[in-house]
């Protein structure tokens, strides 16, 4: 069978398109948000961070680096969540953030709590965490109320 120019530009042009859309969803994966799914990542708390326990827990400077996950941990996760999410590209392009962050009693280590947030997107969300660990600090919100405000950010804008 011999094929026609026609049939073979058509066939590039095919080609083509196929690899722009590849490569559009590698970009908006790897370079803009990515919602948290609340199925994979539905969000945990850690039990030791209630209102009652603020002061002494993320209220005080310094408080997260106790109980943050080593990068073996997190970096072999982030591998398996990126498959899970379906996610193009490479791991170094995203942070494998909490869904309920340390700075807000997020679970350092539950699975549930974590999810690949594509950089620079994590670092806007990580300022958004600090206001709102001041907000709770300075008693501008409640625990609970800081935790569900920064779990539907992440599900509804990534």
């Amino acid at each position: 069978m011999r094929l026609r120019p026609l049939d073979l530009a058509v066939g590039l042009v095919v080609v083509g398109l196929g690899l722009y859309a590849l490569s559009a969803v590698h970009h908006r994966a790897a370079g803009r948000a990515v919602l948290a799914s609340p199925t994979l990542t539905p969000g945990a708390t850690n039990a030791d961070v209630t209102q009652r326990t603020i002061r002494r827990t993320i209220c005080v400077r310094g408080w997260t680096a106790t109980v943050r996950p080593p990068t073996s941990y997190t970096s072999a996760l982030k591998v398996q969540q990126l498959d899970e999410y379906h996610l193009a590209g490479r791991p170094s392009a995203y942070q494998e953030d909490h869904l309920i962050s340390l700075e807000l009693g997020g679970n350092p280590t539950d699975p549930r709590n974590l999810w690949p947030e594509p950089y620079p997107r994590a670092a806007q969300v990580d300022k958004i965490e600090n206001e709102l660990n001041a907000e709770v600090c300075t008693g501008k919100l409640t625990l609970v109320a800081a935790q569900r405000k920064e779990a539907a950010l992440k599900h509804e804008q990534g």
